[in-house]
């Protein structure tokens, strides 16, 4: 939408905003309430964008008609400046349009633990962060399953995958992704030393309606024994199924469903969405190392959060800024306040 339309749909809402018919309809106005917000965002992008091509215009009618050095030199910095002003701007607009898009399509998310460097403690650390996610996400009322789950001699995680079937999930977890770092006495330390460790994490948002076709031959399948909880049948049958994506060298596997064939769909669901993730992409190179950037390589550096023990404190490294009460926070209940941190950093909604 141009300018004027915007400003057109602001002034319907507002309008519907102010009926208390409409009001009385609890669903109705926290719809319209939502699509205003994201009106006024998109509205004072433009506006700003508009602004700077103004300026843009008053620089280059200077440079068309003047002799002045010094208000050719001035006249030269302000349109550098505006046209990449403008340049930014609109790359916001279009990242802010495109996002605003997906999030209506999105049903639930896949979120994928693996322990990093730290040996056993990596694996323990990678177990807390499972453990933490699925308690907010009960928290929040969000259903989750356990797709996937492999543990260490330890008990720790391995790997862990975990699926949120709420639409909303994406939009509080999104910026979970990446490499969370741990400090602390491990329970293998004799000597009580402090270890550094690492866990990453991915979050994969799940789409509505995905039109991809994977040809049989393109898929490798095995089949094993779950390790999760389901009963006899579960535990004693080849019920768990792993997917092998010859052309992209994707893994998938599914051990949620008490029947096999229900573990193959729930896994080549999840795969259609890894590949509309890459084609999103158009490149798959492109795509797989975006994908390698958002959880790096788990080397302790690559690190966006870290979980200070004997300081109690957690740091939160692209904010800047820290939270007591680990416990809490991995306990689910103190997730929140970081959650809202990041909310009102990106006036997110």
């Amino acid at each position: 939408m141009n300018l004027n339309e915007l400003q057109k749909k602001k002034e319907e809402l507002l309008k519907k905003l102010s009926d208390p018919e409409f009001l009385s309809d609890k669903t109705k106005f926290e719809q319209a309430s939502r699509e205003l917000k994201k009106i006024e965002k998109e509205l004072n992008t433009q506006k700003e964008i508009a602004r700077a091509e103004k300026k843009i215009k008053e620089a280059e009618e200077i440079l068309a008609e003047e002799t002045d050095n010094e208000l050719l030199t001035l006249a030269k910095e302000e349109l550098q400046k505006n046209t990449d002003l403008k340049e930014s701007l609109s790359q916001k607009l279009q990242t802010e349009q495109t996002s605003s898009n997906d999030l209506n399509n999105i049903k639930s998310i896949i979120l994928e633990i693996r322990a990093g460097t730290g040996g056993e403690e990596a694996g323990l650390f990678a177990l807390d962060l499972f453990t933490m996610y699925s308690r907010y996400a009960n928290i929040q009322g969000w259903p989750i399953k356990v797709i996937d789950i492999s543990k260490t001699s330890l008990g720790g995680l391995k790997e862990g995958i975990l699926e949120i079937d709420s639409k909303e999930s994406f939009n509080e977890l999104k910026q979970e992704a990446g490499v969370h770092r741990v400090q602390r006495v491990p329970i293998t330390e004799k000597s009580g030393r402090i270890h550094t460790s690492t866990a990453t994490v991915a979050i994969l948002p799940q789409m509505k309606n995905i039109e991809i076709t994977i040809k049989p031959e393109e898929i490798e399948e095995t089949f094993f024994r779950s390790s999760g909880p389901g009963g006899q049948n579960v535990n004693k049958v080849e019920t768990a199924v792993r997917l092998f994506h010859k052309p992209t060298g994707i893994f998938v596997a599914c051990q949620s469903e008490r029947h096999q064939n229900q573990n193959r769909e729930k896994a080549l669901e999840i795969l259609k969405n890894k590949l509309y993730d890459l084609q999103e992409e158009e490149l798959i190179g492109k795509a797989k190392k975006e994908r390698r950037d958002q959880i790096g390589s788990a080397e302790r550096s690559e690190k966006i959060r870290t979980y200070n023990f004997p300081q109690d404190r957690i740091t939160d490294h692209r904010l800047k800024k820290s939270w007591h009460h680990i416990d809490e926070v991995l306990s689910g209940e103190g997730l929140k306040d970081i959650i809202q941190a990041f909310k009102k950093e990106y006036h997110q909604t």
